[in-house]
C-alpha cells in the first residue's frame, strides 16, 4: 500500500492494536516503506500536535487520562516480579495505559485478576504509564480498629481507643508490622475469632505515641464518634457503580468548565465556565456555567448509599485526612469532575446583565468533560501576568471571562451588602512524619472570592427554582442575632469608640459600617469577632427563612453534594421539579424534611468541633517545644475561671488561668464580658493587645496555658490573688459603685 493512510485510519489502526503503536509498526501496517515514511511522520506529527495522539519515547497512544482514583485489574507481575494492572474502564480512543502497582508492606498479596481501588500517579516511564498505590482491594471490607498495641510473647493485642469497646483484638506475630509496646496502631480484621473468641487483626499501620500529632485526627474521629468505616452493604453498592453515559443528558462535554480547587483537593465537585452575553438586549452582560457533580445518579434513595450518606451528614476535613460521606469509589472517582474524563452532571446556566444581577436562569443534567484541574494559586497568577505551562492555554478563552463576570457578580454584591468579616484563617501544614511543619493564615486571593460567588449564584438559582415548581426542599438558613447579643455588640463597640445603630430593623449593611469603622484601627479585630460571636448559627430545614448573613432571601445548598448531604436533597428536588428520571426527591423524605434538616445540622457541628480540636491539639503539639517563650496576642474570651487569648503567630487560643493575672482580685461582669481590678479598677476586656508568656502546651488535649506579662503595653504585676480581695473584703455600696462607672472608665480608656 502505497498511499499515505488519512488520520482518522491511523486513529482507528492505533485504537485496535494497542500493543503496535510505534511508527515502525504503523508503517508495516499500511505497507508503507522508504521515502513515503517521510509523510507518515509528517501525520503522525500533526496527530500530535492536534492533541490526538501523544508520543512516549518511539509509540503513540491517546491522550485522554485516567481519573486519580481508579478501579484496576491486576494482570499480574512480569518476569522481574513487578506488579502491573490495567483500568477496568478506558474512555480513550488509543493504547490503553499500563499501570504499575507500588505494594507496601502492610497491602495484602495480589494476584492476576485481583480487582482494586488505587491512587494513580501519572509518570514519564518509558514502559508503564501510571503508578498505582492501593486504597483496597474490592470485595473485601475489612473492619478496622484503632488502638494501644501490647506486646505479648507471640504477637500481642490491641485495646481499642473507642469508648464503647472493652473487647481486644489478637495480633499474631507475622502482623505486627513491627509495632512497639504501647504504640497507637491501625490495624484491619485478619480473619476469623481465634481460640480466646477474640477477633484477630494485622497492624497495617504503626501510628507512633498516642500523644504524637499522627494520631491526632484519628482520636478525634472517634472521641466524637464520627463514622469512618463503611459497611460492607455500601462499599458493594459502590464497587458495582459504573461511569454514567449521555442517555437521557444534554452533551456538554465540548464546553471547557475547569474546576478550581485547593492544591491538595481530594475530590473536584464544581467546574464553571462564562462568556460574554450574545444576546444584544443584554449589552455587557455575563452567561455563568456552573456544573455539580450529579451524586444523585449514583446514590438513590433508600439505598445502603444513601443511609450511610444521610447517617454520616458530612465529609469531615482534617489536616492529615478526610472522613468522607460517600466511599472512594464516588467520591475520588465516579463523583469527581476529573480533568479528561466524562462525568455526569447538573448544572445551572445563570444569565447576568452589566451590573451583576442574575437575570435568568437554567437547569440541565448532562455529560462534562474538564480540560482542566487547576488550583486557586496558579490561576490567580495567569490573572495578574504570570501564566504557567498549564494555565497559558485557558488564558483567553476561559479565566479572562471567568474574571470578567466575576467583575459584574462584584457590583451587585456591593449593591446587596452581605455580611463582610475579615477573620483570617489558618493553615496547618504537616510534614510527611506528621508533626506540624508550619502553621499559616491562609491567603485570601480573587480566585477564591470568584468561586464563592459564583457557587452563592448557583445556590440562589437552586432555591428560587424549586420555589417557583412548588418543590420541597431543605434551605440553609441564618436567621438574624438576638437582642441580648446585639446589645453585648453595641456595649463592645461604644468601649471602641464606635456606633452600632439602634432602634430600626437590623441589616448587615449596618454591621458592615461598623465593621469599615473599625477597619485599620486596633480594635478591628476585636469588632469582627465580636460580630461574628453575635450571629446566630446557620442550620438546614424546609421553611423559607433567608440567610441574613448572605442578605439573602432564597437560599440552599446545590454545589457540594460530595461532601454534604443537604445537596444531595436539594438535588433530587431539582430532579423532581424537571421530572429528569426516578431518582428525585421521595414522598417519605419531603414528610421528614424537617427532622433530616435538625439530624445533619447536628453532624455539621459534630465535624466542626472534631475539626477545631484536632487544630488545637496539632496547635498544642506544634508550641509544646517553645514552653517559656514569649508571645503576643489579643484577648478573645472572658470567663469566670480566666481570660481567653489568641496568639498573633499562630492563631492557637491560650488560656490564662485567674490565679495568674495579678496581686488583685478581679470581678468577673458577664453581661458586658469584662474583669475588674478590685484594687486598681483595671478593666480587662475583649480586644485588649496582651503579651503572655506560654507555660503550658498539652498534645493530647490540645490545652494551652498562658501567664500574663503586659497589657496594652503596661506591666502586670505577678503573683496569685490576695486572700482579702478573694473574699470580697469592699462593700456592696463600692461594688455597685464600680459597676457604675465601669463603663466610662473602659470607654475612656479605649479613647486614650
Amino acid at each position: 500500500m502505497s498511499k499515505i493512510p488519512s488520520k482518522s485510519e491511523i486513529l482507528d489502526w492505533i485504537s485496535e492494536n494497542p500493543t503496535q503503536t510505534a511508527k515502525r509498526d504503523i508503517a508495516r501496517a499500511f505497507g508503507i516503506k522508504g521515502a513515503a515514511r517521510i509523510d507518515l511522520k509528517r501525520v503522525l506529527k500533526e496527530l500530535e500536535a492536534e492533541g490526538h495522539l501523544e508520543k512516549r519515547k518511539r509509540s503513540y497512544r491517546d491522550p485522554d487520562r485516567l481519573p486519580p482514583v481508579s478501579v484496576l485489574v491486576v494482570t499480574g507481575p512480569d518476569s522481574d516480579g513487578d506488579l502491573f494492572a490495567k483500568p477496568m474502564e478506558w474512555q480513550g480512543e488509543g493504547v490503553e495505559p499500563l499501570v504499575l502497582v507500588l505494594p507496601r508492606a502492610s497491602d495484602p498479596a495480589l494476584g492476576e485478576g485481583d480487582r482494586i481501588l488505587a491512587r494513580l500517579t501519572e509518570v514519564k516511564g518509558d514502559d508503564h504509564h501510571y503508578e498505582a498505590r492501593l486504597i483496597r482491594r474490592i470485595g473485601t471490607n475489612p473492619r478496622r480498629v484503632i488502638g494501644i498495641f501490647r506486646k505479648k510473647a507471640e504477637g500481642g493485642r490491641i485495646l481499642p481507643i473507642d469508648k464503647g469497646s472493652d473487647k481486644e483484638w489478637v495480633v499474631g506475630s507475622d502482623a505486627t508490622h513491627g509495632a512497639k509496646d504501647g504504640e497507637l496502631v491501625e490495624a484491619e480484621q485478619a480473619g476469623p475469632k481465634g481460640r480466646m473468641g477474640l477477633p484477630r487483626a494485622r497492624i497495617v499501620a504503626r501510628l507512633g505515641d498516642p500523644s504524637a500529632p499522627r494520631a491526632v485526627s484519628l482520636i478525634a474521629i472517634h472521641q466524637h464518634g464520627i463514622p469512618d468505616d463503611f459497611p460492607d452493604d455500601v462499599i458493594a453498592e459502590a464497587d458495582a457503580a459504573k461511569p454514567l453515559g449521555l442517555k437521557g443528558r444534554e452533551d456538554l462535554r465540548d464546553m471547557p468548565l475547569i474546576t478550581i480547587d485547593p492544591s491538595d483537593a481530594r475530590d473536584h465537585d464544581d467546574a464553571c465556565y462564562a462568556h460574554a452575553d450574545e444576546d444584544p438586549k443584554n449589552e455587557g452582560g455575563h452567561v455563568i456555567w456552573v456544573a455539580i457533580a450529579d451524586v444523585a445518579a449514583y446514590v438513590t434513595p433508600g439505598s445502603a448509599l444513601d443511609r450511610e450518606a444521610r447517617k454520616r451528614g458530612n465529609s469531615t476535613y482534617f489536616p492529615d485526612r478526610v472522613v468522607s460521606m460517600l466511599p472512594d469509589r464516588l467520591s475520588g472517582d465516579l463523583c469527581s469532575l476529573h480533568e479528561g474524563v466524562p462525568r455526569a452532571c447538573i448544572a445551572v446556566r445563570m444569565v447576568l446583565n452589566a451590573k451583576g444581577t442574575k437575570i435568568s436562569h437554567s437547569f440541565h443534567r448532562g455529560l462534562m468533560r474538564s480540560p482542566a484541574s487547576l488550583h486557586y494559586e496558579e490561576v490567580q497568577a495567569a490573572i495578574d501576568g504570570q501564566p504557567n505551562d498549564r494555565t497559558e492555554q485557558f488564558l483567553t478563552p476561559v479565566l479572562e471571562p471567568l474574571y470578567s463576570a466575576y467583575s459584574a457578580l462584584k457590583k451587585a454584591r456591593a449593591e446587596r451588602q452581605p455580611l463582610d468579616l475579615d477573620l483570617p484563617e489558618r493553615r496547618v501544614e504537616l510534614a510527611d512524619d506528621g508533626t506540624v511543619k508550619s502553621v499559616n493564615f491562609k491567603d485570601r486571593l480573587d480566585a477564591h472570592r470568584l468561586i464563592e460567588e459564583f457557587m452563592v449564584l448557583a445556590n440562589v438559582a437552586a432555591a428560587e427554582t424549586l420555589l417557583a415548581k412548588r418543590v420541597p426542599q431543605l434551605f440553609r438558613i441564618h436567621e438574624e442575632p438576638t437582642k441580648e447579643k446585639l446589645d453585648s455588640l453595641r456595649e463592645t463597640a461604644q468601649a471602641a469608640g464606635l456606633t452600632l445603630a439602634k432602634g430600626q430593623v437590623l441589616k448587615t449593611s449596618h454591621l458592615n459600617r461598623l465593621l469599615n469603622d473599625a477597619a485599620g484601627t486596633e480594635d478591628a479585630e476585636l469588632i469582627n469577632l465580636s460580630t461574628l460571636r453575635s450571629m446566630t448559627q446557620a442550620y438546614y430545614g424546609p421553611q423559607h427563612i433567608g440567610h441574613f448573613g448572605l442578605a439573602l432571601q432564597s437560599y440552599a445548598h446545590f454545589t457540594s453534594p460530595i461532601r454534604r448531604y443537604a445537596d444531595l436533597i436539594v438535588h433530587r428536588a431539582l430532579i423532581t421539579a424537571h421530572g429528569w428520571g426516578k431518582d428525585g426527591l421521595p414522598i417519605e423524605d419531603i414528610d421528614r424534611l424537617e427532622q433530616i434538616g435538625a439530624h445533619i445540622s447536628d453532624t455539621e457541628r459534630r465535624s466542626m468541633t472534631a475539626e477545631r480540636d484536632t487544630t488545637d491539639r496539632y496547635l498544642a503539639s506544634y508550641l509544646s517545644e517553645r514552653v517559656g517563650n514569649s508571645f503576643t496576642g489579643r484577648i478573645s474570651g472572658i470567663a469566670r475561671f480566666g481570660v481567653f487569648v489568641k496568639l498573633d503567630e499562630t492563631g492557637a487560643d491560650g488560656l490564662l488561668p485567674m490565679r495568674t493575672l495579678g496581686n488583685e482580685y478581679f470581678h468577673y461582669d458577664r453581661d458586658s464580658q469584662t474583669l475588674m481590678g478590685a484594687d486598681t479598677g483595671i478593666v480587662i476586656s475583649i480586644g485588649q493587645r496582651v503579651t503572655v508568656r506560654l507555660t503550658e502546651a498539652v498534645p493530647v488535649t490540645g490545652g494551652i496555658a498562658l501567664e500574663l506579662l503586659e497589657i496594652d503595653d503596661q506591666k502586670v504585676a505577678q503573683g496569685r490573688q490576695s486572700p482579702a480581695g478573694r473574699s470580697g473584703h469592699r462593700g456592696k455600696s463600692q461594688k455597685a459603685k464600680r459597676k457604675k462607672g465601669k463603663l466610662k472608665r473602659k470607654v475612656s480608656r479605649a479613647r486614650r
